[in-house]
């Protein structure tokens, strides 16, 4: 694996990361609380799995925060 390409994710997980996609504000960064309150809406996901999803999508190097607000990295540029 190319060191600047980004781990395959589960299918959920990347399900949430195309809802968080979908629903990102025109400024391009969400609060966690809003990031938590999508995956509930959208892919029917309780708060402690949210936080999981969240934490993967970090972990992973999709999402990243920047003042306490998550920020997509680079997605859908490819």
């Amino acid at each position: 694996m190319d060191p600047n390409e980004k781990s395959p994710l589960t299918p959920l997980a990347q399900d949430a990361l195309d809802a968080l996609a979908r629903r990102l504000p025109d400024e391009g960064e969400l609060t966690y609380d809003h990031a938590y309150t999508i995956l509930k809406e959208e892919e029917d996901l309780e708060r402690p799995t949210a936080e999981d999803i969240i934490e993967r999508l970090y972990n992973k190097g999709h999402i990243y925060e920047v003042e306490g607000k998550l920020r997509l990295t680079d997605y859908g540029s490819e």
